[in-house]
Protein backbone atom coordinates (compact mmCIF):
# COMPACT_ATOMS: atom_id res chain seq x y z
CA UNK A 1 0.00 0.00 0.00
CA UNK A 2 1.49 3.38 -0.97
CA UNK A 3 1.84 6.17 1.48
CA UNK A 4 -0.09 9.42 0.90
CA UNK A 5 2.07 12.01 -0.55
CA UNK A 6 1.61 15.64 -0.52
CA UNK A 7 3.60 18.05 -3.56
CA UNK A 8 5.00 14.85 -4.84
CA UNK A 9 7.19 14.30 -1.48
CA UNK A 10 7.11 11.00 0.63
CA UNK A 11 6.64 11.74 4.29
CA UNK A 12 8.88 8.72 5.31
CA UNK A 13 11.37 10.19 3.57
CA UNK A 14 11.43 13.71 4.90
CA UNK A 15 13.59 13.42 8.28
CA UNK A 16 12.26 14.48 11.47
CA UNK A 17 13.45 17.81 13.06
CA UNK A 18 13.25 18.32 16.92
CA UNK A 19 13.81 21.97 18.08
CA UNK A 20 15.83 22.59 20.85
CA UNK A 21 16.23 24.99 23.35
CA UNK A 22 19.33 27.02 21.73
CA UNK A 23 16.79 27.55 18.44
CA UNK A 24 18.92 24.71 16.63
CA UNK A 25 17.09 22.06 14.76
CA UNK A 26 17.77 18.04 14.92
CA UNK A 27 17.45 15.09 13.19
CA UNK A 28 15.70 12.05 14.95
CA UNK A 29 18.74 10.41 16.33
CA UNK A 30 19.13 14.51 18.18
CA UNK A 31 21.92 15.75 16.24
CA UNK A 32 22.20 18.75 15.34
CA UNK A 33 21.12 19.66 11.83
CA UNK A 34 23.58 21.91 9.63
CA UNK A 35 21.35 24.98 8.17
CA UNK A 36 22.71 27.39 5.45
CA UNK A 37 24.54 30.17 6.15
CA UNK A 38 21.62 32.50 4.92
CA UNK A 39 19.09 30.76 6.98
CA UNK A 40 21.41 31.69 10.13
CA UNK A 41 21.52 35.19 8.91
CA UNK A 42 17.20 35.90 8.38
CA UNK A 43 17.10 34.17 11.95
CA UNK A 44 19.00 36.65 13.42
CA UNK A 45 17.58 39.78 11.56
CA UNK A 46 14.23 38.37 12.45
CA UNK A 47 15.23 38.01 16.82
CA UNK A 48 16.92 41.39 16.50
CA UNK A 49 13.34 42.52 15.11
CA UNK A 50 11.48 41.13 17.43
CA UNK A 51 13.36 43.08 20.30
CA UNK A 52 12.44 46.91 21.53
CA UNK A 53 15.05 49.68 21.62
CA UNK A 54 16.24 49.20 25.20
CA UNK A 55 16.92 45.48 24.29
CA UNK A 56 18.97 46.30 21.18
CA UNK A 57 20.87 48.79 22.79
CA UNK A 58 21.76 46.28 26.12
CA UNK A 59 22.68 43.98 23.44
CA UNK A 60 24.90 46.17 21.75
CA UNK A 61 26.58 46.79 24.91
CA UNK A 62 27.30 43.78 26.05
CA UNK A 63 28.46 42.49 22.13
CA UNK A 64 30.98 45.66 22.21
CA UNK A 65 32.54 43.72 25.38
CA UNK A 66 33.05 40.54 23.35
CA UNK A 67 36.03 39.75 21.20
CA UNK A 68 36.74 41.88 18.21
CA UNK A 69 36.52 38.73 15.99
CA UNK A 70 33.23 36.99 17.35
CA UNK A 71 30.22 37.49 15.43
CA UNK A 72 28.59 39.64 18.77
CA UNK A 73 31.05 41.95 18.21
CA UNK A 74 30.27 42.62 14.85
CA UNK A 75 26.76 43.08 15.11
CA UNK A 76 27.35 45.01 18.43
CA UNK A 77 29.29 47.50 15.89
CA UNK A 78 26.65 47.49 12.97
CA UNK A 79 23.97 48.73 15.33
CA UNK A 80 26.37 51.75 16.97
CA UNK A 81 26.40 52.52 13.96
CA UNK A 82 22.86 52.69 13.13
CA UNK A 83 22.78 54.24 16.44
CA UNK A 84 25.14 57.21 16.14
CA UNK A 85 24.05 58.08 12.63
CA UNK A 86 20.57 60.42 13.25
CA UNK A 87 22.60 61.69 16.10
CA UNK A 88 25.44 63.23 13.62
CA UNK A 89 22.87 64.37 11.28
CA UNK A 90 21.37 66.75 13.89
CA UNK A 91 24.77 67.44 15.85
CA UNK A 92 26.72 68.97 12.45
CA UNK A 93 23.94 71.56 11.43
CA UNK A 94 24.31 72.75 15.13
CA UNK A 95 28.01 73.11 14.98
CA UNK A 96 27.86 74.90 12.03
CA UNK A 97 25.34 77.49 12.94
CA UNK A 98 27.35 78.34 16.47
CA UNK A 99 30.61 78.30 14.20
CA UNK A 100 28.72 81.38 11.96
CA UNK A 101 27.43 83.04 15.09
CA UNK A 102 30.57 83.49 16.51
CA UNK A 103 32.30 84.75 13.06
CA UNK A 104 29.57 87.16 12.43
CA UNK A 105 29.95 88.65 16.22
CA UNK A 106 33.38 88.59 15.64
CA UNK A 107 33.44 91.09 12.61
CA UNK A 108 34.76 94.46 13.67
CA UNK A 109 31.95 97.69 13.14
CA UNK A 110 32.90 99.31 9.72
CA UNK A 111 31.46 102.71 10.85
CA UNK A 112 31.20 104.98 14.18
CA UNK A 113 28.05 105.97 15.53
CA UNK A 114 26.94 108.41 18.62
CA UNK A 115 23.74 107.02 20.08
CA UNK A 116 22.21 109.61 22.42
CA UNK A 117 19.34 109.65 23.87
CA UNK A 118 16.06 111.82 22.98
CA UNK A 119 13.32 112.45 25.35
CA UNK A 120 10.50 112.60 23.00
CA UNK A 121 8.88 116.36 22.13
CA UNK A 122 4.91 116.63 22.60
CA UNK A 123 2.56 115.02 19.87
CA UNK A 124 0.52 117.95 19.91
CA UNK A 125 1.42 121.65 19.63
CA UNK A 126 -1.24 124.68 20.20
CA UNK A 127 -2.30 125.98 16.37
CA UNK A 128 -0.57 129.17 15.02
CA UNK A 129 -2.60 132.07 14.31
CA UNK A 130 -2.86 132.82 11.21
CA UNK A 131 -1.75 136.67 9.78
CA UNK A 132 -4.28 138.58 7.82
CA UNK A 133 -2.65 139.68 4.65
CA UNK A 134 -1.62 143.25 4.21
CA UNK A 135 -2.56 146.00 2.17
CA UNK A 136 -0.42 147.33 -0.48
CA UNK A 137 2.13 150.04 1.27
CA UNK A 138 1.12 153.51 1.07
CA UNK A 139 4.33 155.00 0.98
CA UNK A 140 6.98 154.89 -1.54
CA UNK A 141 8.83 152.43 0.61
CA UNK A 142 7.97 149.34 1.41
CA UNK A 143 7.20 148.10 5.00
CA UNK A 144 7.86 144.26 6.31
CA UNK A 145 4.92 142.46 6.83
CA UNK A 146 4.00 140.79 10.33
CA UNK A 147 6.05 138.06 10.82
CA UNK A 148 4.51 136.27 13.64
CA UNK A 149 0.80 136.49 14.95
CA UNK A 150 -0.13 137.73 18.10
CA UNK A 151 2.98 139.09 20.17
CA UNK A 152 2.09 142.71 20.06
CA UNK A 153 3.71 143.76 17.33
CA UNK A 154 4.64 147.49 16.76
CA UNK A 155 5.09 148.22 20.79
CA UNK A 156 8.91 148.56 21.19
CA UNK A 157 9.60 146.23 24.76
CA UNK A 158 11.38 147.50 28.07
CA UNK A 159 14.39 145.19 28.22
CA UNK A 160 14.18 142.87 30.97
CA UNK A 161 16.91 140.74 32.76
CA UNK A 162 16.24 137.32 31.80
CA UNK A 163 13.77 134.86 34.08
CA UNK A 164 14.79 131.65 35.54
CA UNK A 165 14.55 128.99 33.16
CA UNK A 166 11.45 127.09 33.56
CA UNK A 167 11.23 123.74 35.90
CA UNK A 168 11.44 120.64 33.10
CA UNK A 169 7.77 118.54 33.28
CA UNK A 170 8.68 114.76 33.24
CA UNK A 171 8.89 113.84 29.66
CA UNK A 172 7.62 110.03 28.46
CA UNK A 173 10.24 107.38 27.77
CA UNK A 174 11.14 107.37 24.14
CA UNK A 175 10.96 104.34 22.44
CA UNK A 176 14.45 104.42 20.94
CA UNK A 177 17.57 106.36 20.40
CA UNK A 178 18.54 108.85 17.64
CA UNK A 179 21.37 108.51 16.23
CA UNK A 180 23.81 110.59 14.55
CA UNK A 181 26.14 110.03 12.70
CA UNK A 182 29.71 111.34 12.67
CA UNK A 183 29.45 113.52 8.87
CA UNK A 184 31.71 114.22 6.73
CA UNK A 185 31.74 117.83 7.04
CA UNK A 186 30.09 119.05 3.65
CA UNK A 187 31.76 121.81 2.02
CA UNK A 188 29.48 124.53 2.68
CA UNK A 189 29.96 124.28 6.81
CA UNK A 190 33.41 124.02 6.40
CA UNK A 191 34.22 127.87 7.66
CA UNK A 192 31.87 126.82 10.84
CA UNK A 193 34.41 123.74 12.03
CA UNK A 194 36.66 125.32 15.12
CA UNK A 195 40.09 124.81 13.14
CA UNK A 196 38.84 126.36 10.23
CA UNK A 197 37.04 129.11 12.21
CA UNK A 198 39.82 130.50 14.18
CA UNK A 199 42.07 130.45 11.10
CA UNK A 200 39.03 132.67 9.67
CA UNK A 201 38.81 135.10 12.65
CA UNK A 202 42.67 135.18 13.24
CA UNK A 203 43.30 136.43 10.01
CA UNK A 204 41.01 139.38 8.63
CA UNK A 205 39.38 139.83 11.71
CA UNK A 206 41.74 139.38 14.34
CA UNK A 207 40.74 143.01 15.83
CA UNK A 208 37.30 141.88 16.99
CA UNK A 209 37.25 138.34 17.08
CA UNK A 210 37.36 138.27 20.48
CA UNK A 211 34.80 140.96 20.94
CA UNK A 212 32.28 139.22 18.11
CA UNK A 213 32.95 135.51 19.40
CA UNK A 214 32.03 136.50 23.41
CA UNK A 215 28.65 138.01 22.16
CA UNK A 216 27.95 135.53 20.31
CA UNK A 217 28.87 132.70 22.65
CA UNK A 218 26.61 134.84 25.74
CA UNK A 219 23.59 134.96 23.21
CA UNK A 220 23.38 131.06 22.91
CA UNK A 221 23.59 130.58 26.31
CA UNK A 222 21.21 133.47 26.71
CA UNK A 223 19.23 130.83 24.18
CA UNK A 224 20.09 127.87 26.30
CA UNK A 225 18.36 129.72 29.56
CA UNK A 226 15.61 130.40 27.57
CA UNK A 227 14.87 127.41 26.17
CA UNK A 228 11.24 125.89 27.41
CA UNK A 229 10.33 122.88 28.69
CA UNK A 230 9.42 121.18 25.34
CA UNK A 231 12.93 122.17 23.37
CA UNK A 232 11.08 125.41 21.83
CA UNK A 233 11.63 128.46 22.08
CA UNK A 234 8.78 131.26 22.66
CA UNK A 235 6.42 132.81 21.46
CA UNK A 236 6.07 131.63 17.80
CA UNK A 237 7.69 128.21 18.71
CA UNK A 238 8.19 126.30 15.13
CA UNK A 239 9.81 129.92 13.74
CA UNK A 240 11.74 130.99 17.22
CA UNK A 241 13.01 127.54 17.66
CA UNK A 242 13.77 127.68 14.10
CA UNK A 243 15.99 130.72 14.07
CA UNK A 244 17.48 129.25 17.34
CA UNK A 245 18.74 126.18 15.60
CA UNK A 246 20.08 128.14 12.81
CA UNK A 247 22.10 129.85 15.64
CA UNK A 248 23.88 127.53 17.11
CA UNK A 249 24.55 125.73 14.24
CA UNK A 250 26.24 128.62 12.59
CA UNK A 251 28.86 128.14 15.45
CA UNK A 252 28.74 124.88 14.89
CA UNK A 253 26.77 123.50 17.91
CA UNK A 254 24.96 120.16 17.36
CA UNK A 255 23.58 117.53 18.62
CA UNK A 256 27.16 116.30 20.24
CA UNK A 257 28.59 119.91 21.63
CA UNK A 258 30.19 118.95 25.34
CA UNK A 259 27.68 122.53 26.68
CA UNK A 260 25.14 122.94 23.86
CA UNK A 261 24.54 119.52 22.69
CA UNK A 262 21.32 118.60 24.75
CA UNK A 263 20.46 121.84 23.78
CA UNK A 264 20.23 121.75 20.01
CA UNK A 265 19.22 118.26 20.38
CA UNK A 266 16.38 119.21 22.26
CA UNK A 267 14.92 122.29 19.79
CA UNK A 268 15.74 119.87 16.30
CA UNK A 269 13.35 117.09 18.59
CA UNK A 270 10.81 119.88 19.05
CA UNK A 271 10.97 121.20 15.27
CA UNK A 272 10.58 117.51 13.81
CA UNK A 273 7.41 116.45 16.24
CA UNK A 274 5.61 120.26 15.34
CA UNK A 275 5.89 119.58 11.58
CA UNK A 276 2.24 118.53 10.42
CA UNK A 277 1.35 115.26 8.59
CA UNK A 278 1.23 116.99 5.44
CA UNK A 279 4.69 118.33 5.84
CA UNK A 280 3.85 121.91 5.79
CA UNK A 281 3.65 124.35 8.72
CA UNK A 282 0.74 126.58 8.89
CA UNK A 283 1.46 130.37 8.96
CA UNK A 284 2.80 132.89 7.05
CA UNK A 285 6.20 132.36 7.54
CA UNK A 286 7.17 129.36 9.67
CA UNK A 287 7.11 126.96 7.09
CA UNK A 288 10.18 128.55 5.09
CA UNK A 289 12.03 129.22 7.93
CA UNK A 290 11.18 125.78 9.51
CA UNK A 291 12.62 124.38 6.35
CA UNK A 292 15.83 126.42 6.36
CA UNK A 293 16.52 125.21 9.86
CA UNK A 294 15.57 121.44 8.85
CA UNK A 295 18.27 121.79 5.86
CA UNK A 296 20.95 123.12 7.84
CA UNK A 297 20.17 120.41 10.69
CA UNK A 298 20.47 117.58 8.15
CA UNK A 299 24.20 119.40 6.45
CA UNK A 300 25.00 119.54 9.71
CA UNK A 301 24.33 116.00 11.70
CA UNK A 302 22.96 113.68 8.58
CA UNK A 303 20.40 112.07 10.72
CA UNK A 304 18.15 110.30 8.65
CA UNK A 305 15.06 111.52 10.71
CA UNK A 306 15.80 114.92 9.86
CA UNK A 307 16.67 114.31 6.39
CA UNK A 308 13.30 112.74 5.85
CA UNK A 309 11.19 115.76 7.52
CA UNK A 310 13.21 118.42 5.26
CA UNK A 311 13.00 116.41 1.90
CA UNK A 312 8.97 116.49 2.75
CA UNK A 313 9.38 120.75 3.70
CA UNK A 314 11.50 121.10 0.72
CA UNK A 315 9.14 119.44 -1.64
CA UNK A 316 6.30 121.94 -0.30
CA UNK A 317 8.87 124.97 -1.03
CA UNK A 318 9.38 123.72 -4.69
CA UNK A 319 5.94 123.00 -5.33
CA UNK A 320 4.32 126.03 -3.76
CA UNK A 321 6.45 128.13 -5.93
CA UNK A 322 5.20 130.67 -8.49
CA UNK A 323 5.48 130.25 -12.47
CA UNK A 324 7.32 133.89 -12.36
CA UNK A 325 10.08 132.28 -9.63
CA UNK A 326 8.53 133.90 -6.18
CA UNK A 327 6.40 132.67 -3.37
CA UNK A 328 3.60 134.42 -1.16
CA UNK A 329 2.26 133.98 2.36
CA UNK A 330 1.99 130.42 3.41
CA UNK A 331 2.86 128.77 -0.43
CA UNK A 332 -0.30 130.38 -1.37
CA UNK A 333 -0.43 130.34 -4.99
CA UNK A 334 -0.94 133.53 -7.30
CA UNK A 335 0.88 136.30 -9.09
CA UNK A 336 2.03 137.85 -5.62
CA UNK A 337 5.34 137.43 -4.82
CA UNK A 338 6.34 138.68 -1.59
CA UNK A 339 9.75 139.66 -1.27
CA UNK A 340 10.56 139.61 2.44
CA UNK A 341 8.98 135.60 2.26
CA UNK A 342 10.87 134.95 -0.87
CA UNK A 343 14.27 135.56 1.11
CA UNK A 344 13.37 133.09 3.36
CA UNK A 345 12.54 130.91 0.73
CA UNK A 346 15.65 131.39 -0.95
CA UNK A 347 17.87 130.22 1.92
CA UNK A 348 15.70 127.60 2.27
CA UNK A 349 16.72 126.53 -1.21
CA UNK A 350 20.44 127.66 -0.80
CA UNK A 351 20.53 125.15 2.19
CA UNK A 352 18.91 122.54 0.93
CA UNK A 353 21.38 122.53 -1.78
CA UNK A 354 24.76 122.90 0.26
CA UNK A 355 23.35 119.54 2.35
CA UNK A 356 22.89 118.03 -0.99
CA UNK A 357 20.20 115.13 0.18
CA UNK A 358 17.03 116.49 -2.04
CA UNK A 359 15.92 113.12 -3.71
CA UNK A 360 14.97 115.35 -7.36
CA UNK A 361 18.29 117.44 -7.41
CA UNK A 362 17.36 118.94 -10.87
CA UNK A 363 13.97 120.30 -9.65
CA UNK A 364 15.73 121.62 -6.48
CA UNK A 365 18.23 123.52 -9.20
CA UNK A 366 15.29 124.56 -11.54
CA UNK A 367 13.71 126.25 -8.14
CA UNK A 368 17.05 128.26 -7.09
CA UNK A 369 17.08 129.21 -10.78
CA UNK A 370 13.87 130.25 -11.06
CA UNK A 371 14.01 132.14 -7.83
CA UNK A 372 16.37 134.44 -9.24
CA UNK A 373 13.64 135.86 -12.08
CA UNK A 374 11.33 136.61 -8.91
CA UNK A 375 13.56 138.36 -7.11
CA UNK A 376 14.47 140.12 -10.74
CA UNK A 377 10.64 140.77 -10.88
CA UNK A 378 10.39 142.95 -7.59
CA UNK A 379 13.93 145.09 -8.79
CA UNK A 380 13.84 148.74 -9.55
CA UNK A 381 15.12 149.94 -12.39
CA UNK A 382 17.57 152.33 -10.73
CA UNK A 383 18.53 149.62 -7.80
CA UNK A 384 16.51 148.36 -4.99
CA UNK A 385 14.15 145.72 -4.53
CA UNK A 386 9.99 146.54 -3.72
CA UNK A 387 7.80 144.45 -1.36
CA UNK A 388 5.53 143.06 -3.79
CA UNK A 389 6.80 145.20 -6.63
CA UNK A 390 9.65 147.60 -7.87
CA UNK A 391 10.33 149.72 -5.03
CA UNK A 392 13.81 150.92 -2.90
CA UNK A 393 13.29 150.01 0.52
CA UNK A 394 14.48 148.04 3.28
CA UNK A 395 13.74 144.55 1.55
CA UNK A 396 16.74 145.74 -0.96
CA UNK A 397 18.89 143.42 0.89
CA UNK A 398 16.51 140.88 0.54
CA UNK A 399 16.82 140.93 -2.93
CA UNK A 400 20.29 141.42 -3.19
CA UNK A 401 21.31 138.05 -1.21
CA UNK A 402 18.64 136.33 -2.89
CA UNK A 403 20.05 136.27 -5.90
CA UNK A 404 23.52 136.31 -4.69
CA UNK A 405 22.97 133.00 -3.54
CA UNK A 406 21.46 131.59 -6.24
CA UNK A 407 24.05 132.29 -8.93
CA UNK A 408 22.78 135.85 -9.89
CA UNK A 409 25.43 138.01 -8.12
CA UNK A 410 26.73 139.55 -11.24
CA UNK A 411 23.45 140.46 -12.19
CA UNK A 412 22.92 144.42 -13.09
CA UNK A 413 19.86 144.43 -10.54
CA UNK A 414 22.32 143.03 -7.75
CA UNK A 415 25.30 145.85 -8.81
CA UNK A 416 22.97 148.91 -8.57
CA UNK A 417 21.15 147.81 -5.40
CA UNK A 418 24.57 147.12 -3.59
CA UNK A 419 25.17 150.81 -4.52
CA UNK A 420 21.64 151.78 -2.67
CA UNK A 421 23.47 149.65 0.06
CA UNK A 422 26.10 151.99 0.38
CA UNK A 423 23.97 154.82 1.74
CA UNK A 424 22.75 152.84 4.77
CA UNK A 425 24.70 153.01 7.81
CA UNK A 426 24.33 149.77 10.09
CA UNK A 427 23.95 151.00 13.41
CA UNK A 428 21.72 149.31 16.01
CA UNK A 429 18.68 151.76 16.41
CA UNK A 430 17.27 149.43 18.90
CA UNK A 431 17.12 149.63 22.98
CA UNK A 432 20.68 149.44 24.54
CA UNK A 433 21.78 149.12 27.12
CA UNK A 434 23.26 153.22 27.66
CA UNK A 435 19.98 154.18 26.19
CA UNK A 436 16.95 152.62 27.40
CA UNK A 437 13.70 153.70 26.01
CA UNK A 438 10.57 153.82 27.83
CA UNK A 439 8.82 151.63 26.01
CA UNK A 440 6.42 153.99 23.84
CA UNK A 441 8.53 155.36 20.89
CA UNK A 442 11.21 154.43 18.92
CA UNK A 443 14.93 156.18 19.75
CA UNK A 444 15.71 159.52 17.68
CA UNK A 445 15.85 159.03 13.93
CA UNK A 446 19.29 158.06 13.02
CA UNK A 447 20.78 159.36 9.36
CA UNK A 448 21.40 156.22 7.25
CA UNK A 449 18.90 153.98 8.44
CA UNK A 450 17.03 151.95 5.22
CA UNK A 451 13.69 152.68 4.75
CA UNK A 452 11.00 150.76 6.16
CA UNK A 453 10.51 149.81 10.12
CA UNK A 454 12.57 147.09 10.61
CA UNK A 455 16.16 148.29 10.22
CA UNK A 456 17.63 145.21 11.95
CA UNK A 457 15.98 142.73 9.84
CA UNK A 458 17.28 144.62 6.95
CA UNK A 459 20.86 144.73 8.43
CA UNK A 460 20.43 141.06 8.51
CA UNK A 461 20.57 140.41 4.98
CA UNK A 462 22.51 143.22 4.27
CA UNK A 463 25.31 142.13 6.31
CA UNK A 464 25.62 139.31 4.52
CA UNK A 465 25.15 140.37 0.94
CA UNK A 466 28.07 142.67 1.72
CA UNK A 467 29.96 139.85 2.83
CA UNK A 468 29.42 138.03 0.15
CA UNK A 469 29.84 140.72 -1.88
CA UNK A 470 33.38 141.95 -0.58
CA UNK A 471 35.67 144.03 -1.23
CA UNK A 472 36.24 148.16 -0.37
CA UNK A 473 32.23 148.17 0.72
CA UNK A 474 32.17 144.97 3.34
CA UNK A 475 35.37 146.47 4.91
CA UNK A 476 33.45 149.47 5.51
CA UNK A 477 30.46 147.87 6.53
CA UNK A 478 31.54 145.54 8.90
CA UNK A 479 33.89 148.08 10.45
CA UNK A 480 30.85 150.08 11.95
CA UNK A 481 28.42 147.24 12.16
CA UNK A 482 30.46 144.82 14.54
CA UNK A 483 31.39 147.76 17.50
CA UNK A 484 27.42 149.02 17.32
CA UNK A 485 26.12 144.90 17.62
CA UNK A 486 28.63 144.10 20.56
CA UNK A 487 27.88 147.31 22.22
CA UNK A 488 24.02 146.75 22.06
CA UNK A 489 23.64 144.07 23.23
CA UNK A 490 22.37 143.61 27.25
CA UNK A 491 24.32 140.95 29.75
CA UNK A 492 23.52 139.17 32.69
CA UNK A 493 26.16 138.38 34.66
CA UNK A 494 27.05 134.53 35.98
CA UNK A 495 23.60 133.74 34.81
CA UNK A 496 24.48 129.82 33.78
CA UNK A 497 27.23 126.60 33.72
CA UNK A 498 28.97 125.75 31.49
CA UNK A 499 30.12 122.23 30.46
CA UNK A 500 32.94 122.03 33.32
CA UNK A 501 30.02 123.87 36.04
CA UNK A 502 31.53 127.61 36.19
CA UNK A 503 28.99 129.81 36.08
CA UNK A 504 29.37 132.35 33.35
CA UNK A 505 27.97 135.73 31.58
CA UNK A 506 24.40 135.63 29.19
CA UNK A 507 23.45 138.10 26.51
CA UNK A 508 20.50 139.03 24.44
CA UNK A 509 19.25 142.05 22.17
CA UNK A 510 15.97 143.57 22.30
CA UNK A 511 15.63 146.22 19.69
CA UNK A 512 12.27 148.66 18.56
CA UNK A 513 12.03 147.20 15.12
CA UNK A 514 7.80 147.02 14.17
CA UNK A 515 7.63 143.25 13.03
CA UNK A 516 9.97 141.27 15.40
CA UNK A 517 8.97 138.42 18.07
CA UNK A 518 11.24 139.73 20.42
CA UNK A 519 13.55 139.12 22.40
CA UNK A 520 14.24 135.55 20.79
CA UNK A 521 14.20 136.98 16.93
CA UNK A 522 16.58 139.83 17.83
CA UNK A 523 19.11 137.89 19.51
CA UNK A 524 19.16 135.05 16.87
CA UNK A 525 19.21 137.75 13.95
CA UNK A 526 22.11 139.52 15.61
CA UNK A 527 24.23 136.97 16.54
CA UNK A 528 23.49 135.63 13.21
CA UNK A 529 24.97 138.92 12.27
CA UNK A 530 28.16 138.87 14.24
CA UNK A 531 28.40 134.84 12.74
CA UNK A 532 29.03 135.90 9.29
CA UNK A 533 32.64 135.86 8.67
CA UNK A 534 32.14 131.61 8.78
CA UNK A 535 28.82 130.89 8.34
CA UNK A 536 28.61 131.07 4.96
CA UNK A 537 31.81 131.36 2.98
CA UNK A 538 32.16 133.56 -0.26
CA UNK A 539 31.96 131.05 -3.18
CA UNK A 540 34.78 132.51 -4.73
CA UNK A 541 37.08 131.81 -1.76
CA UNK A 542 38.33 128.76 0.07
CA UNK A 543 38.57 128.64 4.04
CA UNK A 544 42.61 129.11 3.85
CA UNK A 545 42.16 132.43 1.55
CA UNK A 546 39.64 133.98 3.75
CA UNK A 547 41.89 133.27 6.75
CA UNK A 548 44.50 135.07 5.09
CA UNK A 549 42.54 138.38 3.47
CA UNK A 550 39.81 140.60 3.46
CA UNK A 551 36.77 138.86 0.97
CA UNK A 552 37.58 141.03 -2.02
CA UNK A 553 35.47 141.59 -5.59
CA UNK A 554 36.85 143.64 -8.44
CA UNK A 555 35.14 146.28 -10.71
CA UNK A 556 31.69 147.00 -10.14
CA UNK A 557 31.77 144.90 -6.76
CA UNK A 558 33.80 147.91 -4.93
CA UNK A 559 30.80 150.23 -4.17
CA UNK A 560 30.78 153.22 -2.04
CA UNK A 561 29.75 153.60 1.36
CA UNK A 562 29.17 156.26 2.55
CA UNK A 563 32.09 158.13 4.82
CA UNK A 564 29.84 159.20 7.93
CA UNK A 565 30.16 155.37 9.52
Amino acid sequence: MKQQTHGGMDHRSRPETTPNGGGIRTGPDGNPLLQPPDVLFFDRIIRLAEKNYWQRLRLMFAGLAQPHDSGAYRQARTELQRQIAPIAALLLPLVCILALSFLVRARPSEEQVLILPVEPAPKTLPPLKSIDPLQPPPATFDPLPPLFPGTGLGRPATPSAPEQPEQAAPVAPTEGPVLFKRPVVLQGFTGRQPGERDKILQGSYSESAAQTEGAVVRALRWLKLKQQADGSWPRNKPAMTSLAILAFLAHNETPASPEFGDTVRRGIEFLLASQPSSGQWRGNYEHYIATYALCEAYGMTFNPTVKAAAEQAVAHVIEGQHPSGGWDYGLKPGERDDTSVMGWAAQALKAAAMADFYSDPEALRRACKLAVRGFQKNAHPGGGFGYTGPGRGGLSSVGVLGMQFHGGGSAEEVRRTLELLGTWRPVWAGNRPDKRTDGAARPPAVSGLPPGGSPQYYFYYGTQALFQEGGEAWKRWNAAMWPAYVNAQFIQEQAIADAQGKLQDVGWWENTDQHSDRPVMDTCLAALQLMVYYRYLPTFKVPEQVARTTPTATGPGDVPITSDL
